[in-house]
């Protein structure tokens, strides 16, 4: 340990905005008539995303639960329970993630509001992104553009259309040759374009919101028929210099698909050698009991401090990282 391993990696100027810049968000919410809620860190169930691990906690009495990597399920069983507009400021945790913008530990903002589409979710993202901004950062107008011109864009690829040996040639020509990819199918090598090429690309001029996922990264999220008749899910991403800041979905409210969509990602846990974790029996009798039409945001706070002061990693962000807790 060095000698000054016990203090912050932020400067404490940084840390001081931060907290004002926590405050704008509080009081934009307050203005908005968003109630701010609590939420349980601990629970016997845990994502099932094969892109997201969670973090297992140790308790009494055998008992096994998992530290949350989203406050999403219980906030939407509280949107069940009719608690209306809210949102939550809450530590989250996910095992192997560390990196320049990356960190085990870091803190979300998530929200909800009630018949809201994906156009005004977009809206009152990029609301929330200038009022904790102020005095800080001045953007330019936000844009959108859909995941497939995204993709086109910057990697040359179509996320319907091309191959396999495409999208991989696509990666190989940017110098991008992952080990062990010889299983991989077309998601993950849309992951990887989206995240090594296309997504670094984006919000370097203006904040950038890629809309219209394939409805194959649906998630948590509706899907809708474009004037073509292909499938999109309604979810977006906000990207600014680069980070992916946010995650909106339009919410599916069916527990039925929602339990498919479960079952599906557990499939795809077991063929790749992942764990596989209890799925949340408490959100799909939320469900099943009715979830008011809304849509929903998960912001990363830390990233929005990083891009706001434009500092280069995390660690410049936020008081203490997993390498100094």
């Amino acid at each position: 340990m060095s000698a000054d391993d016990w203090a912050p990696t932020a400067a404490t100027g940084i840390l001081r905005a931060r907290g004002e810049m926590l405050a704008r968000i509080r009081a934009y919410f307050g203005a908005q008539g968003v109630l701010e809620v609590q939420t349980p860190v601990l629970s016997p169930a845990a994502v099932s995303d094969p892109q997201i691990e969670s973090i297992e906690a140790s308790a009494a009495h055998d008992s096994r639960l998992f530290l949350h990597t989203s406050p999403e399920y219980p906030m939407k069983r509280l949107l069940c329970a009719g608690i209306g507009d809210c949102y939550q400021v809450c530590p989250v945790f996910r095992d192997g993630e560390a990196g320049r913008s990356h960190n085990p530990e870091f803190t979300m903002i998530e929200w909800y509001r009630l018949d809201f589409g994906m156009a005004e979710m977009q809206h009152d993202v990029d609301r929330v992104l200038r009022v904790a901004c102020a005095d800080v950062r001045n953007f330019p107008a936000s844009r959108s553009v859909s995941y497939r011109a995204a993709l086109r864009e910057a990697c040359g690829i179509d996320c319907v259309g091309s191959s396999l040996p495409e999208m991989r040639a696509a990666a190989a020509e940017r110098g991008i040759e992952p080990a062990r990819a010889d299983g991989w199918e077309r998601d993950d090598w849309l992951d990887l374009l989206m995240g090594a090429v296309a997504g670094p690309s984006l919000g370097h001029e203006s904040p950038v919101f890629v809309e219209d996922y394939p409805p194959t990264q649906a998630a948590l999220a509706r899907l809708k028929t474009l004037p073509d008749g292909s499938q999109v899910a309604e979810r977006f991403e906000l990207y600014v210099d680069g980070l992916e800041l946010a995650n909106g979905f339009r919410e599916l409210g069916d527990a039925v698909e929602q339990r498919d969509r479960f079952t599906q990602d557990q499939a795809v846990r077991r063929k790749r050698g992942l764990p596989v974790r209890p799925i949340d029996e408490r959100l799909l009798a939320a469900l099943e009991h009715g979830l008011p039409d809304s849509a929903g945001v998960a912001l990363g706070f830390d990233r929005l401090v990083m891009a706001a002061h434009r500092l280069p990693s995390l660690e410049a962000a936020m008081a203490f990282p997993v390498a100094r807790a």
